[in-house]
């Protein structure tokens, strides 16, 4: 039985706070929130959804600062990923801004190339719809893109905007509903999941 009960309010305040001062010092004054309000409600929410989805990963709170020119320490979100083959998974964060639920892929190199080929091939189509439908009920796409279109494609290919995708999600921002602190919570990521399974399987089955 999940022991999750919603993501606190509290979890949104301590973002909002560490973007304010993202810094070793309020991060070591502030652990033990993080701990309360972030890291322990959004593992029981992964344990909450693993019987269906499969067991997810909490990522760790330290950015990689090596090779960025932003060197703040701390990441201002806590994600979980739930990881299937070819880079493709099922997301969930909480931030400042609230939570937020998604789903897509992040492929390697030879992962990308078949996910061109796939949607250059007739099976492209499908995937056009799949975010044709996810789009008109408010989900939104974003990821990495070629700011031109890839080696080999000819103008005017109907599917040009998905191969330019070197990466591709598909989010809803829920931002803070009175349901956050609650165990719906759960719920409403599993009714999203659900709603963004074939998504998955399509980019699962095109990258691998």
């Amino acid at each position: 039985m999940s022991s999750f009960t919603g993501v606190p309010l509290e979890a949104l305040d301590f973002y909002e706070d560490l973007e304010a001062d993202n810094s070793k010092s309020w991060w070591t004054a502030h652990k033990a929130t993080y701990g309360t309000a972030v890291q322990a409600p959004m593992a029981a929410l992964g344990e909450a959804l693993e019987d269906e989805f499969g067991a997810g990963k909490l990522f760790r709170p330290y950015r990689d600062v090596r090779f960025s020119k932003d060197k703040t320490p701390y990441k201002t979100h806590q994600g979980l990923f739930v990881a299937r083959d070819g880079g493709a998974g099922f997301y969930v964060q909480v931030s400042a801004a609230g939570l937020m639920t998604a789903a897509g892929m992040r492929p390697e190199a030879e992962g990308l190339r078949r996910y061109r080929d796939a949607v250059d091939s007739p099976s492209g189509s499908r995937l056009q719809e799949l975010v044709s439908g996810l789009l008109a009920e408010g989900f939104v796409v974003d990821g990495d893109r070629l700011a031109t279109r890839p080696r080999g494609i000819p103008a005017g290919h109907p599917r040009e905007d998905l191969l330019r995708y070197k990466s591709l999600f598909v989010r809803r921002e829920h931002g803070a509903p009175d349901w956050l602190p609650t165990p719906a919570a759960a719920e409403k990521v599993r009714a999203d999941w659900r709603r963004l399974r074939p998504l998955v399987d399509w980019l699962e089955d095109a990258c691998t």
